[in-house]
């Protein structure tokens, strides 16, 4: 897995994971990025996923200057393989992943599969004085799910040690949260625009960072609004599996739910 290194510091960010082929989501946070006059553009990966027409998304990232990195999913298109690394174990889960993937699969253009094959696998950078890691999962594994109720402040310690940073960005699990250990390093789940957070609301998420004189890291959670609506009924045109337009009109998770550890999915309704 290859890193790619900024050559230059940072002083505002917007970083964002888990597209999954929403390309109105992906418009939507765009936009909204644009008048907030950040530096760069992250997306810390998975393109692809339970959305309809996954090659819509592809030239809205380059039109916008998007520095990507590889998701687990990505990986999986690119090479050619037979489902998207996700890890599941539960034969439903597995059931809906299989779709999803074949789906995608089938239906990303060459031209984008070798544009993921050459994104890397993790992103340095420097946000003000604070060297960061861009990773998808966790900087070990790109599949890892690091959840806030069961990332304990040690393990963040350790990759942050590992990493040589002060600053971890991570996405993969859905679901934004951001720890600060007492030294004052910082690991931040983005998040992700693609699907809504299992709360019972339809907008999403991505992540403004910004350094502040001091040393200090502001990180900001942005709420984005987007046509869930028409995503909804492309995706009933696909024939994609009702229930991955029944999260997007509810905003409640329907798959993908044995990942989900105690406390995060008791929050949900399934």
């Amino acid at each position: 897995m290859t890193t790619l290194s900024e050559p230059r510091a940072f002083r505002r960010i917007a970083v964002f994971g888990g597209v999954y082929s929403n390309a109105h989501a992906l418009a939507a946070t765009l936009a909204d990025v644009r008048r907030r006059e950040v530096d760069a553009v992250f997306c810390l990966g998975d393109l692809g996923g339970c959305g309809p027409h996954p090659d819509r998304v592809f030239p809205l990232l380059r039109d916008a200057g998007v520095r990507a990195i590889q998701g687990n999913y990505d990986l999986a298109v690119a090479e050619g393989h037979t489902d998207c690394g996700c890890g599941y174990t539960d034969p439903r889960d597995n059931h809906f992943a299989h779709l999803s993937y074949a789906y995608t699969l089938a239906r990303t253009a060459t031209e984008n599969r070798r544009w993921m094959a050459a994104l890397p696998g993790h992103r340095r950078l420097r946000l003000g004085g604070l060297p960061a890691l861009l990773c998808h999962g966790s900087p070990r594994a790109i599949s890892e799910f690091l959840w806030e109720s069961t990332t304990p402040d040690g393990l963040v310690a350790r990759f942050l040690d590992d990493a040589r940073a002060q600053l971890i960005l991570c996405t993969h699990s859905g679901i934004k949260w951001h720890r600060r250990l007492a030294d004052g390093r910082h690991l931040v789940n983005v998040g992700v625009i693609g699907r809504p957070e299992n709360d019972g609301t339809t907008g999403v998420w991505y992540t403004l960072l910004t350094a502040e004189s001091g040393g200090d890291l502001d990180v900001e959670f942005v709420p984005v609004a987007y046509d869930h609506e028409m995503l909804a009924k492309e995706m009933d045109a696909e024939g994609l599996p009702p229930e991955f337009a029944e999260t997007v009109r509810t905003g409640w998770w329907t798959t993908c739910l044995e990942v989900l550890p105690g406390r995060e999915r008791s929050q949900g309704r399934f």
